[in-house]
């Protein structure tokens, strides 16, 4: 049976402070066969830390990919706000088309006092309605996408940008401690809307850590 969830209530919480230097995040695509079997399962068909042979193989499946630039580290009081209007530039581009008038940011420490409730909540195999389009201003996530056959785990670095089509069955992990901060658009005021399968298969397959 399927359940209807809205958007979590994320609040922002304070991260470590960070290193001013900065570096080119590895972002990683492993390419795993749809198994029942465990074992099958962890053993991936294609890994690869090429941001073109991600693109490639992401857009061959009806999936969106890119690098944006990565601008300076933000402060560590910095609130959603601060975050919209740091990239408030690639947000106008992205929103030109009149796909994704709403977007938020969400900003996640490993002091959140939900981090474990929301990283099972995540965790679940589940669907939106509208495309789900996500961009990594700080952190990591890991983002498995479910299409017919393939289970695509995408790691997702600082500065990616990810578009997952409305419909996809897909699940998202954190991390134990998670650390990232995200903006997300959306075509509904609404925000995050999911439907969970109740297929426990990201059982079978590598967590965050």
């Amino acid at each position: 049976m399927q359940s209807h969830t809205q958007t979590p209530q994320l609040t922002f919480s304070r991260l470590p402070p960070t290193p001013t230097a900065r570096f080119e995040p590895m972002t990683r695509l492993s390419l795993y066969r749809d198994s029942a079997s465990a074992a099958a399962a962890a053993t991936p068909l294609l890994e690869s830390d090429d941001p073109n042979v991600i693109a490639q193989a992401l857009a061959e499946r009806g999936l969106g990919y890119e690098r944006w630039p990565v601008k300076p580290e933000l402060p560590a009081t910095a609130d959603s706000a601060a975050v919209l209007a740091a990239y408030a530039d690639e947000i106008a581009q992205v929103q030109a088309s009149g796909t994704y008038p709403t977007v938020d940011a969400i900003r996640l420490g490993p002091d959140h006092p939900d981090r474990a409730a929301l990283r099972q909540k995540f965790l679940a195999e589940h669907t939106h309605s509208e495309d789900e389009v996500r961009f990594f201003v700080e952190g990591r996530g890991l983002f498995v996408i479910h299409l017919a056959g393939e289970v695509l785990q995408v790691l997702c670095e600082t500065g990616d940008f990810l578009r997952v089509p409305a419909g996809t069955k897909h699940w998202f992990d954190m991390g134990s401690a998670p650390q990232f901060t995200a903006i997300r658009f959306f075509d509904n005021p609404a925000g995050w809307v999911a439907e969970f399968t109740g297929d426990p298969i990201a059982d079978r397959f590598p967590l965050l850590d």
